[in-house]
């Protein structure tokens, strides 16, 4: 049975939250999400293991650059090369004829509201992907540790991302199995 979440995740969560707001987005999406892990003191010592600590920002970059292609990552960018399509040249085009930002699926909200944004299907599939990983270390609190195995299980552009970067779930795993030995967890 699953227990809680920890002080940490929770508040890598609202920080999520704030971040889709800032940006009046309609929707938290796991981009968020991965933008608040990254920022998140609590997530200093597994990112640092997972050779990412201080990459926010260019990881950040990439994921807006993924979203101007219309949700398409470095890595689909690099498959329709092999393919002979220049997908920045393309994406070029439906900007010039349709505006900038064109193929983000997200625009923003359109009106503000007491609510604020709703939270992505990716956002629940990612929460409930570290749920199940949680469940599978046989731990019964969510962890910062169990949001990034979730972000990484979850296919989508953080994933695509992080993957570009060397990070995926068995270095995820070997990290925490390390950081589990040494007794480290948030």
């Amino acid at each position: 049975m699953f227990g809680t979440i920890t002080e940490p995740a929770r508040a890598v969560i609202v920080d999520a939250v704030s971040r889709a707001q800032a940006e009046h987005a309609k929707e938290v999406r796991a981009e968020h999400l991965l933008g608040a892990l990254l920022a998140a003191s609590s997530a200093e010592p597994l990112l640092g293991e997972l050779n990412l600590l201080g990459q926010d920002d260019a990881i950040m970059a990439e994921i807006r650059q993924a979203r101007r292609r219309g949700g398409l990552s470095a890595i689909d960018a690099g498959a329709l090369t092999d393919l002979g399509i220049d997908l920045d040249q393309v994406v070029d085009r439906v900007e010039t004829q349709l505006g900038a930002g064109a193929l983000d699926d997200d625009g923003h909200a359109p009106r503000r509201t007491l609510r604020g944004p709703a939270v992505s299907s990716s956002v629940k599939n990612v929460l409930q992907a570290a749920q199940r990983q949680a469940t599978a270390r046989g731990e019964r609190d969510l962890t910062v540790e169990h949001i990034m195995l979730g972000l990484l299980v979850e296919p989508g552009i953080a994933a695509d991302t992080l993957a570009v970067r060397g990070c995926t779930v068995p270095t995820a795993l070997a990290a925490l199995d390390k950081r589990s030995a040494a007794g480290g967890r948030s």
